[in-house]
């Protein structure tokens, strides 16, 4: 867990709503910036889709994936690294 200090500047009107909606508390900005971060993996990964339809590059067959799935973890066992 890491802790962070921050500082917002916030017009008064959207601090004082923030406030009253309990936006301000270290849960509730934890919970903002979890769905922020999952919004921009998100938006990363439909950019990618996007550039590989561009780029023409076929899509990868079931047998492919799992062989790169089977890969990834041989390589993560290999060297000692947690599977998630």
């Amino acid at each position: 867990m890491t802790t962070l200090d921050l500082t917002l500047t916030l017009p008064d009107q959207v601090a004082l709503e923030a406030q009253r909606a309990g936006l301000l508390s270290d849960q509730a900005i934890g919970r903002l910036i979890e769905e922020a971060v999952r919004r921009e993996a998100g938006k990363r990964l439909l950019d990618a889709m996007a550039r590989l339809r561009e780029a023409n590059v076929p899509p990868l067959t079931e047998e492919e994936i799992a062989e790169e799935v089977a890969a990834v973890r041989a390589a993560r066992k290999a060297t000692g690294a947690a599977v998630h």
